[in-house]
């Protein structure tokens, strides 16, 4: 029987013992770390002899510490588009990202504090590689707190927003219910609830999923 490859990963962190302290938790974990960068360009070498599953970048590197991450994590999504992009930022500024995350498929957001909480970490990365989507949940949470006047999240229940929330972090239908201690079929209701508040189009039920975060990201 063949055995399963490691999923390969390649890090860009300009700051060298977060960057070292990762590459030894996601080898531990069971990942194969194909390349380390400090800065942009590096980072895009890396990818373009690796081509690796996944790609960890901090959105602010080097030489200017504004989102120079960023645009490489666009650059490789053009020119790599099934290696999934893990954005890690110390300060919630989704705003930039908001290109990349509408994409809906392998692409996460997360603070670096949460990269801590190791098994959220390693999960997170794992939904990526899957062809999933994650944001942090602080991010949601801030994203809630600052709902806008007449936004499309005004007509869901105080439940659906909950089910909405655990959406945008990645989690599936069954995710949802363990996480709120209600059946699955509880969830799906409230997702085809959610669909037909915020008048989304008939679409596949994943892609309409997609639109759904999309809009709640959108709607702060």
């Amino acid at each position: 029987m063949a055995v399963p490859a490691r999923t390969r990963i390649a890090l860009a962190d300009d700051d060298v013992l977060l960057r070292e302290g990762l590459v030894s938790l996601l080898e531990r974990s069971g990942f194969e770390v194909v390349g380390q960068a400090g800065d942009a360009p590096e980072l895009i070498d890396i990818v373009s002899k690796h081509e690796p599953d996944v790609v960890i970048v901090d959105i602010r590197m080097p030489p200017g510490h504004s989102t120079e991450g960023l645009e490489a994590a666009k650059m490789i999504r053009e020119d790599f588009p099934r290696t999934g992009i893990l954005l890690l930022s110390a300060h919630v500024e989704v705003d930039q990202a908001m290109e990349l995350l509408a994409a809906g498929h392998r692409i996460g957001y997360l603070l670096k504090s949460r990269v801590t909480a190791i098994t959220d970490f390693i999960e997170t990365i794992n939904r990526i590689v899957a062809g999933g989507s994650v944001v942090d949940p602080l991010l949601v949470r801030e994203l809630f707190a600052a709902r806008r006047r007449n936004d499309p999240l005004e007509l869901l229940t105080e439940r659906e927003r909950e089910v909405l929330a655990l959406m945008a972090e990645g989690r599936s239908n069954a995710g949802i219910a363990h996480r709120l201690w209600i059946t699955e079929g509880t969830v799906e209701k409230h997702v085809r609830s959610i669909m037909a508040r915020m008048r989304l189009p008939e679409t596949a039920d994943d892609h309409r999923r997609v639109l759904a975060v999309i809009t709640f990201l959108d709607s702060r």
